[in-house]
């Protein structure tokens, strides 16, 4: 990802174009949002440097008579910038990938045998971890998806073909599809609801008001590394309550 961005020479009011050093703030923003949801893996200054060139983008394509804001405009564009180099690089480990399998897999079956949400003393039995070895692998998840494009691939699929190429085939299932289909809404609004309260309110505070890690942990008198583990751990097992979905 290391990549420079080198500012246009002309000027905004020369060029009739968006002033782009004086939006750099919003890709720094941008970042440090993402990054709450990111692995350590990855770097600040990497995803900076791809948001600036995705900003550099949307002041080229801008047109100030759509009635957008370029804020608006640019904001899109900088993020999907951010986000399609990190699915380049793959920015989830794959170990942590298969750790969260696990973790999702055992939730599953505790979910069926003990009728409730199991605690995390019991995903950690479970899996035969200690509690603080279960909780660092949470932390070590950090970034884990509720859907990944791996989900919709085939046996065939992974005995050698390409997971892109299986969902450009039309007779496969498009996962944006059902990520825009109602009843998968629905059921993860339905999922959302069986889980403990405090892993409620968490995705309440994350998702719709927006808050931080700090700001949440904040609200639940807990650290902000905790907070991230919390998070992983409601993604597994919103994961592990959707199976059929995904």
């Amino acid at each position: 990802m290391n990549r420079r961005v080198t500012y246009p020479s002309h000027t905004a009011a020369a060029s009739g174009a968006p002033d782009i050093e004086r939006h750099t703030s919003l890709v720094k923003k941008i970042a440090y949002l993402l990054m709450s949801r990111l692995p350590a893996s990855v770097e600040l200054d990497d995803l900076v440097q791809v948001g600036l060139i995705g900003l550099l983008e949307a002041s080229r394509q801008f047109d100030a008579s759509q009635g957008v804001l370029f804020e608006t405009f640019a904001s899109q564009r900088v993020r999907g910038a951010m986000l399609d180099e990190l699915r380049r690089a793959d920015w989830l480990p794959r170990q942590a990938r298969k750790q969260a399998k696990q973790i999702e897999e055992a939730i599953g079956k505790l979910e069926q045998s003990l009728a409730r949400p199991p605690r995390e003393p019991e995903i950690a039995e479970a899996l035969g971890l200690s509690l603080d070895d279960y909780q660092g692998t949470l932390f070590d998840c950090k970034g884990h998806q509720l859907v990944y494009y791996e989900d919709f691939a085939t046996d065939e699929d992974h005995g050698g073909g390409s997971v892109v190429e299986s969902i450009a085939d039309p007779r496969q299932v498009d996962p944006v599809e059902i990520l825009n289909d109602s009843s998968f809404r629905q059921g993860l609004v339905e999922a959302i609801k069986t889980l403990p309260e405090r892993d409620q309110l968490m995705m309440s505070l994350y998702y719709e008001q927006e808050l931080n890690l700090k700001e949440i942990g904040e609200v639940l008198g807990v650290t902000e590394s905790r907070v991230c583990q919390l998070h992983s751990q409601v993604v597994v097992r919103l994961r592990a309550k959707m199976r059929e979905w995904i």
